[in-house]
């Protein structure tokens, strides 16, 4: 305003001149004083205009630092507010809540096979527990705590590890059982505690049956189905072997009598017949009975999906039984280590395992670091279901977990569960999972039927796993 003021006032002085002589003094003096008042008075309207503006940014900075300080409160408020939804959360959850307190880890489980003959199993999937919770780091500043727990691969080992690990409250979730026959027994005991189970390696489909009972409840799994397993097995048998008849021996435990069904009611679908289902105690040494019993039917193809030690003798001995002498043989993801070719030896040499298979760029590298790691290649085949289910259960864990205001962390049972069940297009390392109501997070595309070539029965320290020959749906 004021250069507004000022330019009209040269302006006007400029005209003046330009009159010159025909201005009389009056006049000019009458425009001087004009002109005189006219600055007073644009100084008068700048000097209030500044003051003004003066005022005006005090008042602006009084109810910007108001507004700061209201905001610190609200802040505070939302803070102290979320601590005490954490805390009420936590006090209102039917199923319990699990407190962790300020620079304490989070505690989580693993039951799994890590002694005996089936120990590789476990800790195969061990490993793999371990890598996750390393690429996973701290949870908001906790560090994350491995209690172990040993399922002993039998229902008595089950039951054993699951009453040790749900009498400690400071547990969130377990990662096991390794074996089936441990989970039937584990399963109700972790339902019971209000905790949650997911399994890397339990194949049985009554685990996850569409009837299953409530006692169920907490139990997941990132393996594949054995409905899935015994399909492809079979399709494999009939369609790209050529075989028309087979047989079949189990172990008694509900994982190798499910899977070897499975297996025969497909390929009895497909058009073969199955010769002989025949039973072997788990423990047992001397299968030749039972192999002279299959051997009078001659089957193409002999199906038995047991663990390591019993299948080593199995197969070494089918090559001393007459009649066996043309069976082709093959096993299952029980079986599937070098422990198993190690106990089975030459005997080994063109067989068929049906198994757990990944490929992918991530699995590669995960591969890489667990020799880097461990200083070998991973003992079985669950090590990336044991990844993914550890992931899974810890990224559910980060989901509900509230904190409060002095650090402890409250992780409310039935949310952490509710949000495993809700896992939906996880990226994993072996797939993209979704849990379903009944606990079922893969689907069948992770399997494969493998070939033992003499070149992996020869060195199975350092050529295992055996190269995929077939995979569901491929038609290779």
């Amino acid at each position: 305003m004021r250069k507004r003021l000022m330019l009209l006032l040269m302006v006007l002085m400029m005209v003046l001149v330009a009159c010159g002589n025909a201005v009389s003094p009056e006049t000019e003096d009458a425009a001087g004083t004009a002109v005189s008042e006219a600055g007073e008075a644009a100084d008068a309207a700048a000097d209030a205009a500044a003051e003004a503006a003066d005022d005006a940014e005090a008042a602006v900075d009084e109810a910007m630092d108001d507004a700061e300080e209201a905001m610190d409160d609200a802040e505070e408020a939302v803070d102290d507010a979320m601590s005490g939804d954490a805390m009420a959360n936590c006090e209102a959850d039917e199923l319990g809540c699990v407190t962790v307190a300020p620079g304490e880890a989070v505690n989580i489980a693993y039951a799994l096979v890590i002694s005996g003959p089936n120990e590789p199993l476990g800790r195969d999937s061990a490993n793999g527990v371990e890598m996750a919770v390393e690429a996973f780091g701290e949870l908001d500043g906790h560090p994350i705590n491995i209690i172990v727990g040993d399922d002993g691969c039998s229902p008595e080992g089950g039951q054993t590890v699951a009453q040790r690990l749900t009498a400690d409250e400071s547990i969130v979730g377990i990662i096991g059982t390794s074996c089936s026959s441990a989970a039937n027994t584990a399963i109700p005991l972790v339902t019971q505690a209000g905790m949650v189970m997911i399994s890397p390696s339990n194949t049985a489909p009554a685990l996850t049956a569409e009837d299953r009972g409530d006692e169920y409840a907490g139990y997941l799994r990132t393996a594949h189905n054995d409905l899935f397993q015994g399909r492809v097995a079979a399709d494999f048998a009939y369609n790209e072997l050529g075989a028309r008849t087979a047989a079949t021996i189990h172990d008694g435990s509900i994982y190798a009598d499910s899977l070897q069904q499975v297996f025969a009611d497909r390929f009895a679908e497909l058009g073969g017949e199955v010769v002989a289902q025949e039973a072997v105690n788990v423990g047992d040494t001397d299968m030749r009975s039972v192999l002279t019993n299959i051997a009078s039917n001659a089957p193409e193809v002999l199906y038995y999906p047991v663990f390591t030690a019993e299948a080593g003798f199995i197969t070494s001995q089918a090559k001393e039984v007459s009649g066996l002498e043309d069976t082709i043989l093959m096993s299952a993801d029980g079986a599937f280590s070098p422990d198993f070719i190690k106990a089975a030896g030459d005997a080994a040499v063109g067989m068929y395992q049906s198994g757990p298979y990944v490929a992918s760029a991530d699995y590669d590298a995960f591969i890489e670091a667990h020799v880097e790691k461990y200083g070998t290649v991973p003992p079985s085949g669950f090590h990336a279901h044991a990844y993914d289910a550890t992931m899974i259960l810890l990224n559910a864990v980060k989901e509900v977990a509230g904190m409060g205001e002095d650090g402890t962390l409250y992780i409310p049972r039935t949310a952490l569960r509710d949000a495993v069940y809700a896992t939906k297009d996880y990226a994993g390392l072996t797939g993209t999972l979704s849990c379903d109501q009944n606990g079922d997070c893969a689907t069948g595309e992770a399997l494969a039927i493998f070939e033992l070539t003499e070149d992996v029965v020869s060195d199975p320290d350092n050529n295992f796993p055996p190269a995929a020959i077939y995979q569901p749906g491929t038609g290779e």
